[in-house]
C-alpha cells in the first residue's frame, strides 16, 4: 500500500536520511521510534511530500507519489504534523469542514456526503458536543482529537501522525491512543506514526520501525523489538523486558556511556 524505495534526504552536514526502504502494509499501525534526531519524522514528512527526497521514491498504491497530483494523494492520505496552529479563529466544526477540501466540487460547495463525513468524524472523535466551540477555548487533548478529526473528514486509507500525544498529559494520551485504534480496527485506516514512548507505541501497534542515524536498525513486532540488544545499541541504555497480558514493556535500569554516570 505505502512504499518507499532508497529515500534518502540531507537536512545538513550533520544529517542525512540514508537510503530507507520500508513496505506499510494495508491495515497496519506502524509506529517509527528511535533517539532524537534520529530521523523520525523526515521519514514522515518525506512520505507525506511535504518534502523532497534527494533521491529514491515514496510510492502510493503502486505510483509514485511524486507524479500525483496533489488532490489525489490527499485523498487517499492524510497527514497531522507535530505542531499545529492551535490559535486558528475556527470553530471546531470549520476546522473539520477543511478535511474535505480535497473532495469538493468545483463549486466549492458542502455536499450533502461531505456534511455526513463531517458529523462522522465529529462523531468518532467524540466532539459532537464541541461543534460551535472555539479552538482556543478547548483542552489540549479536545484540541488534538479536533486535528485528528479534520484528517479523517478526509477519508484516507492512510493516517500520518507525528507525535500525536506530545505535550498531552498520560489521560489524554490514551484517549488519542485509543481513538487511533479505533479508526484502524472499526474503519480500515492504515495509519504510521512517530511516538516517544515505546511502551506505548509497543502497545498500539502491529509493527515497531527503530530508526537512528537516519537509517532503519529494527523493523518487526513489537515482541521481536523490544529486547534489550535495541535499548543497548540505540538508546545506549540497560533495560528489562516484561509481557502483561501478552504485550510488551520495558523499564529503563540505567545509562551505559560512562560519560553520563
Amino acid at each position: 500500500m505505502l512504499l518507499t524505495e532508497g529515500l534518502s534526504f540531507r537536512h545538513s552536514s550533520a544529517f542525512q536520511l540514508d537510503a530507507v526502504d520500508l513496505h506499510i502494509e494495508e491495515g497496519e499501525i506502524v509506529s517509527l521510534i528511535g533517539p532524537n534526531g534520529s530521523g523520525k519524522s523526515t521519514l514522515l514528512r518525506l512520505i507525506s511530500r511535504l518534502v523532497r527526497p534527494a533521491s529514491g521514491e515514496v510510492f502510493l498504491d503502486g505510483q509514485t507519489i511524486r507524479s500525483m497530483k496533489s488532490l489525489d494523494v490527499a485523498k487517499k492520505l492524510a497527514m497531522l504534523p507535530q505542531m499545529q496552529d492551535h490559535q486558528l479563529d475556527l470553530t471546531v466544526g470549520e476546522l473539520i469542514e477543511f478535511g474535505r477540501y480535497p473532495h469538493r466540487s468545483a463549486y466549492g460547495k458542502l455536499s450533502e456526503e461531505d456534511e455526513d463525513i463531517i458529523h462522522w468524524a465529529m462523531t468518532v472523535t467524540k466532539l459532537t458536543n464541541f461543534k460551535n466551540r472555539t479552538l482556543q477555548s478547548l483542552s489540549g487533548g479536545e484540541r488534538q482529537r479536533a486535528w485528528i478529526a479534520m484528517a479523517i473528514a478526509q477519508r484516507p486509507k492512510i493516517l500520518l501522525l507525528d507525535e500525536p500525544t506530545t505535550f498531552l498529559d498520560i489521560s489524554h494520551q490514551l484517549e488519542v491512543m485509543e481513538l487511533v485504534k479505533e479508526l484502524n480496527a472499526k474503519f480500515g485506516m492504515t495509519v504510521v506514526m512517530v511516538l516517544h514512548d515505546i511502551n506505548q507505541a509497543a502497545r498500539y501497534s502491529d509493527r515497531l520501525v527503530v530508526l537512528k542515524n537516519g537509517e532503519i536498525q529494527y523493523d518487526g513486532i513489537p515482541h521481536c523489538v523490544l529486547c534489550r540488544e535495541m535499548f543497548q545499541s540505540i538508546f545506549d541504555i540497560d533495560a528489562e523486558i516484561y509481557k502483561e497480558n501478552g504485550t510488551p514493556f520495558f523499564t529503563p535500569i540505567k545509562l551505559r556511556k560512562e560519560e553520563y554516570v
